[in-house]
């Protein structure tokens, strides 16, 4: 365990940038005073000890006597300093950033799933610097080129479906790299997430188990996840012999309330046999079933309705909405820890991990 004094260090993170040495012989450097900014050999003056026991106490390593780490904690934040990502990269010769790449801020369920990442890497010491790529592949592909030009420590991205210039950049990079909300059973792929295509088939088999026969499907956005769900209603329709590809309903606009009223109205005016309607997202069954209520149109004696994903507001609606639950809170601590594991060179249990979904039957259908 270090307590102090301690034989002369290596340089640590501010050494790297020319300015802990002074403090070393009780000098306080030219750079402190030129620019005001607090710096590590301030920390460790304040706290009585080597720049290298300050630098070492702030990384939370365990050979530190804890209380030194107390004391350099105190001064530390006494004098409000704050660590300089740049040189502690420079001198450990590691980031510590993490990059992680969503498709949209506008759907909760992006925001729940970086927020638990979050939540899981700070306290690890790793700052979470967030890229949204709009499902656009070529904006993805920019966003990977501009980050990895930082060298991240590791990247967490969103599904397996990208361009193979994505591929190859995130394959060449050597950075960690764990796939979110799908999974993959390919060799050197880390996934955390769930089949999509099965929680779309349950939804479409509680459907027809209501006995429900003229089942639309009403899909926007249509990213790679999307038509996933589309693909396990099709099956299931199909092995129920009551598949009719005239109630595929799909609009690329993004995923929105406005849109799912428009979608409802649409469906019911042009196919007036439709006796319920599976959303690919809560959003637009929560805009449909106001729209039933704006018309008059029963849910679920007339048409029943349901969603996916079980966002915010969908246990409040009239009648409450029937849809999937997906673990997405869960899906980003899993992803954040199996990365911090691959990030310190640790081996994984199982580099594909399926964390399920969950039926939730309210009154809607």
């Amino acid at each position: 365990m270090i307590s102090e004094p301690v034989p002369a260090p290596p340089p640590d993170a501010d050494a790297a940038s020319g300015v802990a040495a002074a403090h070393v012989a009780g000098r306080v450097p030219a750079r402190s005073r030129a620019t005001g900014r607090v710096i590590l050999a301030d920390v460790a003056k304040a706290a009585g000890v080597s720049p290298i026991t300050v630098s070492r106490a702030l990384r939370g390593e365990r050979a530190v006597d804890p209380a030194l780490v107390e004391r350099v904690r105190a001064a530390a934040q006494r004098l409000g300093y704050v660590p300089d990502p740049a040189a502690r990269a420079l001198a450990s010769q590691r980031s510590a950033h993490v990059t992680v790449l969503i498709p949209m801020l506008s759907n909760a369920l992006f925001v729940d799933l970086f927020e638990a990442v979050q939540r899981c890497l700070r306290p690890a010491g790793y700052q979470t610097l967030m890229g949204v790529t709009h499902y656009d592949a070529d904006e993805e592909e920019q966003l990977l080129r501009e980050q990895l030009l930082q060298r991240p420590a590791g990247l967490l991205v969103t599904g397996m479906e990208r361009s193979e210039a994505a591929r190859a950049l995130i394959a060449q990079s050597g950075v960690p790299c764990v796939h979110l909300m799908e999974t993959s059973r390919a060799p050197g792929v880390y996934s955390v997430g769930f089949s999509q295509l099965e929680a779309g088939a349950q939804m479409t088999r509680h459907l027809l188990a209501r006995g429900r026969k003229r089942i639309a499907f009403a899909a926007a956005q249509l990213d790679a996840r999307t038509l996933q769900r589309l693909a396990g209603w099709r099956r299931e329709m199909q092995a129920a012999g009551v598949h009719d590809a005239a109630l595929e309903w799909r609009d690329p606009a993004p995923s929105s309330m406005a849109l799912g009223a428009c979608l409802f109205e649409r469906i019911m005016q042009a196919r007036p046999e439709v006796d319920a309607i599976f959303f690919c997202n809560d959003d637009l069954a929560q805009g449909a079933l106001l729209a039933a209520l704006r018309l008059g149109v029963a849910v679920p004696r007339r048409v029943a309705v349901a969603g996916f994903n079980d966002l915010t507001g969908s246990d409040q609606m009239l009648p409450p909405l029937t849809t999937v639950r997906t673990p997405r809170s869960e899906i980003g601590q899993a992803a954040a820890r199996m990365l911090l594991a691959l990030m310190n060179g640790q081996a994984v249990a199982s580099p594909c991990v399926d964390l399920g979904y969950e039926l939730v039957v309210r009154e809607s259908t």
